[in-house]
């Protein structure tokens, strides 16, 4: 629970606040950048929520920290807010919230679908939200991009019986899976799933696309908001920045409407316009 003693400076006078204990994964950010933005190597408020919007796209923001940085000295509406999530973003595609700090608060999405569930990497398990999922059908598959997202998959795997893909180079993390992954070429898994593998962040990085409208990234790229336009880093790049190069000229050919990363915001674009992006973005690279 964030503390009022430890409010960071920068945030602006009013209710909603950021304590000391930020990470800066920009959870936040994402999810009410109206009210938060960076500071230094934190996120802070820049803008006090008005309004019913305002206070629930905050509260949100507050639910989703990996590390309960967000507080309010105002009526806090978690115990409503929370019943929000998983949000859904479109189509049968939703956000989960409620992200950990094994994952540095890496997103995490869900997917409802007639022939079984999909969780894509993982949030913290909470029985609430274990609940959720259970009222939305359940969960069949959990697709881990790579081994920094996992968090509390093997909980998520065990409450539900539901069967874990991860590529074998980065088995380590999940060495428990139900299913891995071998080599670089593309894995249909069935009409609607695509599994792309695009080492180069990890060794075993994978990508997954859904119905060829949503493209799941995990860590690989993402839409970097203060450029307006798909990023990736070599400074976060822990195995290979040439095999990410590699990588990212190959998945120009499984562009999507949608990119939902691990890090960084989301993004929806025309598919042609998402193309140009990743092909921009490779030669960039």
């Amino acid at each position: 629970m964030a503390s009022p003693a430890k409010r960071l400076p920068g945030n602006v006078p009013g209710d909603f606040f950021v304590d000391s204990t930020c990470i800066d994964c920009g959870t936040c950010r994402i999810l009410a950048p109206s009210h938060f933005t960076e500071h230094g190597n934190a996120s802070v408020v820049w803008a006090q929520p008005a309004g019913d919007e305002g206070v629930r796209a905050a509260t949100r923001a507050l639910l989703a920290c990996p590390t309960g940085s967000i507080g309010t000295s105002g009526v806090n509406r978690s115990k409503d807010v929370r019943a929000e999530f998983p949000l859904e973003l479109d189509d049968g595609v939703f956000y989960n919230g409620f992200t950990s700090p094994d994952s540095f608060g890496g997103s995490s999405y869900f997917i409802r679908h007639p022939e079984g569930n999909w969780l894509i990497d993982s949030p913290r398990f909470l029985p609430h939200l274990a609940a959720r999922f259970e009222a939305l059908g359940g969960l069949r598959y959990i697709f881990l991009t790579h081994r920094d997202d996992v968090a509390d998959a093997d909980r998520y795997a065990a409450r539900f019986g539901a069967r874990r893909i991860i590529h074998r180079g980065d088995l380590s993390a999940q060495p428990e899976a139900e299913q891995v992954l071998e080599g670089e070429d593309p894995v249909r898994m069935s009409a609607d799933f695509l599994v792309i593998p695009v080492p180069g962040h990890s060794p075993g990085h994978l990508a997954l696309r859904y119905r060829e409208k949503f493209l799941f990234t995990g860590d690989h790229v993402w839409w970097d908001a203060d450029e307006n336009r798909l990023g990736a880093s070599r400074e976060v790049c822990w195995y290979s920045w040439s095999a990410q190069k590699a990588s990212m000229e190959r998945l120009v050919d499984y562009a999507a409407e949608w990119v939902l990363p691990g890090h960084g915001a989301w993004q929806k674009l025309p598919a042609c316009t998402m193309k140009r992006e990743l092909s921009e973005l490779a030669a960039r690279m």
